[in-house]
């Protein structure tokens, strides 16, 4: 009986540089033994791919790969929508902090592969509502905003950017002094970091030439970064932010979302000492929070009828957690916009922070 038709057999080689891993073809592996292990399953088939010559075993391609704490996965997923810190979920499962940043890391790239795999790709056939949610990395001198992009009839969120500011409002003159030190130290944000990021996330969202509708507040960096976007034809409907926030204002889904952004993270409530250290670490959570809103949570928390991914006609029922984390995805595989890719690799950059880790891991997801 041919590999392919074997139980349990391998999809592919996880082996980026081998030609079996996009276009594996007849018997590309052969079955190589098994390793004991103290988890379940105990015991484990390894393979070797005939091309490349790599051993790797069925654990290679399941979410859980290379975690010796396998099963705070789905545990540290619920956690970080039930408004927990990462010390508050270290205590309760009797682990360092440091495992359960690494599981939350895990989680937001598998999140982010699994949504550009199931995020429609067309011409998108709705209007979009598009908004700038402010929070803060490291300390209130350094205010972040996320760009999210959402359908205003499905609620589908499509994705987000993220522009780092400079502190700005009300401030003592001792703050003005202290952000004037840290600027010296660290350098500025640049000014037109929200212009040049809410054009990457139409673009990444919208890379085909299309007409749409799209509604905003009324921020002055929204039109300089359209009028970016040559292939688009947007009509740009502004509502003000000081309308009321009912479902009758056209900026609706997107305050919705907002609303769920601070409800469901501890990093991003007003007053917190559960704050992100990095914005990477945010990042992350965020594309946790993303899949959760798509594909788990219902449209409606009264009628259980459809999630926003039914009503975009990405999926036919309401995934649960075990569909989300079902295989472990690969990157060379699912391909990123550039936007997105350097959230994968954790290339976003703290000033503050330094040394700040990249993802480099080659065998780990």
């Amino acid at each position: 009986m041919p590999n392919a038709r074997a139980p349990h057999a391998p999809p592919y080689c996880p082996n980026p540089e081998c030609p079996s891993h996009t276009a594996p073809v007849g018997c590309w592996f052969v079955k190589a033994g098994f390793h004991e292990r103290q988890q379940v399953p105990h015991r484990v088939q390894r393979y070797r791919c005939r091309n490349c010559r790599r051993h790797f075993s069925d654990q290679t391609f399941d979410p859980t790969y290379w975690l010796k704490r396998a099963d705070l996965l789905a545990a540290v997923f619920h956690g970080l929508l039930a408004c927990s810190g990462f010390r508050q979920m270290a205590r309760s499962h009797d682990v360092s902090p440091n495992t359960i940043a690494t599981h939350t890391a895990r989680l937001g790239r598998h999140c982010q592969l699994f949504h550009e795999r199931m995020r429609p790709k067309g011409p998108v056939t709705e209007a979009l509502v598009l908004d700038s949610f402010q929070s803060f990395e490291h300390s209130q001198y350094s205010p972040t905003l996320f760009h999210t992009l959402v359908g205003k009839d499905t609620h589908f969120v499509h994705g987000f950017t993220d522009s780092e500011l400079r502190r700005s409002g009300r401030m003592t003159k001792g703050q003005k002094r202290r952000r004037a030190k840290l600027e010296a130290t660290y350098g500025r944000p640049d000014p037109r970091s929200i212009e040049k990021e809410v054009a990457a996330l139409l673009a990444a969202v919208l890379p085909e030439p299309q007409s749409i509708v799209l509604h905003t507040d009324e921020h002055q960096d929204y039109p300089r970064a359209i009028a970016r976007l040559k292939h688009l034809e947007v009509d740009h409907r502004t509502t003000s932010s000081r309308a009321a926030r009912t479902q009758y204002n056209d900026l609706f889904p997107i305050n919705l979302l907002d609303l769920l952004f601070r409800h469901s993270g501890a990093n991003h409530k007003r007053e917190t000492i559960a704050f992100s250290k990095r914005r990477q670490s945010a990042i992350e959570r965020l594309w946790v929070l993303v899949v959760w809103r798509n594909y788990m949570k219902w449209f409606s928390e009264r009628v259980h009828d459809t999630t926003p991914a039914m009503r975009a006609g990405v999926t036919k029922r309401r995934l649960k957690l075990k569909d989300i984390l079902k295989k472990r995805l690969f990157v060379t595989r699912v391909g990123l916009p550039a936007p997105w890719s350097r959230y994968y690799w954790r290339k976003v950059v703290t000033r503050r922070v330094p040394n700040c880790r990249e993802h480099r891991l080659r065998f780990a997801a």
